[in-house]
């Protein structure tokens, strides 16, 4: 489809490079804890609405993630071998044009917000603060990914809120399960560009972690699995929910295999495979419910 697109309509193809639609596990990444929260606090029947809304809702506030991200990096994408060729980058979009397209997005995501009660308003503005803050992170902090994952995860109290009107524990401990989940796979995308980032100054947790980073990766994958147990026996969940966690720990020890030695593509593959990690755990979910 995207090649057909890329054929037929060249002026747009960089737009769509630049929001990312082309390379979906930003979005399934988003996706999957957003619709763990949906269906939890839907007690596994969540309103149609709730779940169209939030799902249209990931796909827009990802690719305007993306945006902001690229025009941040705008001056540093261009000397780094896995983004040198971002829209960006190459000057086929101009940062005023970035911009514009931030904005529209944005103007799109708070018009999905209308639909949703007054809470959930009120809390969407944390979750696009969390989406501009992130990418310029990087410059002053080697946890850049602590901030992805409280913007990554800002969805689950927002769906919470949706479909109660309040946000309970629960969905907090949810949340801080997701978090630590997205430093860990986001460290092993770091490892990609870990050279070249030493080069421009820019900081990550790969860096920080230096000769620890797989060590780190099974710490945070252990505490993603403890607290998601932790919900589990919260809401008196039975096997199906552990079987789904059965899975993302599979998924977990293949990413090892993959990291192992550090290597710039197989790191960037183990990243990619954390989408079948969140997927399992929604399988499972669904299954508990039923």
């Amino acid at each position: 489809m995207f090649a057909f697109v890329e054929q037929r309509y060249p002026q747009a193809w960089p737009y769509i490079q630049l929001m990312r639609l082309d390379r979906p596990i930003g979005t399934l990444l988003l996706l999957w804890p957003t619709l763990w929260a949906v269906w939890i606090a839907g007690n596994g029947t969540p309103s149609l609405k709730t779940v169209l809304i939030f799902i249209l809702g990931v796909i827009i506030m990802r690719a305007a993630g993306c945006v902001i991200n690229d025009f941040a990096d705008r001056d540093f994408d261009g000397d780094v071998e896995r983004t040198k060729g971002r829209p960006l980058a190459t000057g086929a979009i101009s940062a005023k044009k970035a911009l514009a397209l931030f904005c529209g997005l944005g103007l799109l995501a708070f018009v999905l917000v209308l639909f949703l009660n007054e809470l959930t308003f009120w809390l969407s503005f944390g979750g696009l603060g969390l989406a501009v803050l992130y990418p310029f992170t990087k410059r002053f902090t080697f946890m850049p990914q602590l901030f992805l994952g409280a913007a990554f995860s800002w969805a689950i109290p927002m769906a919470f809120a949706a479909e109660t009107g309040a946000v309970p524990e629960i969905a907090w401990l949810l949340y801080v399960a997701n978090l630590v989940w997205t430093v860990a796979y986001d460290t092993e995308y770091a490892m990609c560009d870990r050279e070249d980032d030493l080069k421009l100054g820019i900081k990550s947790t790969a860096i920080l972690f230096g000769d620890a980073d797989r060590l780190m990766i099974a710490i945070l994958q252990g505490l993603t699995l403890l607290a998601l147990i932790m919900v589990g026996q919260r809401l008196d969940f039975s096997w199906p929910w552990y079987v789904g966690l059965g899975g993302m720990t599979l998924s977990f020890l293949f990413q090892h295999s993959l990291i192992r030695y550090r290597e710039r593509w197989p790191s960037f593959h183990a990243f990619l495979n954390n989408h079948w990690a969140g997927a399992c755990v929604f399988v499972g979910l669904y299954f508990q419910y039923l």
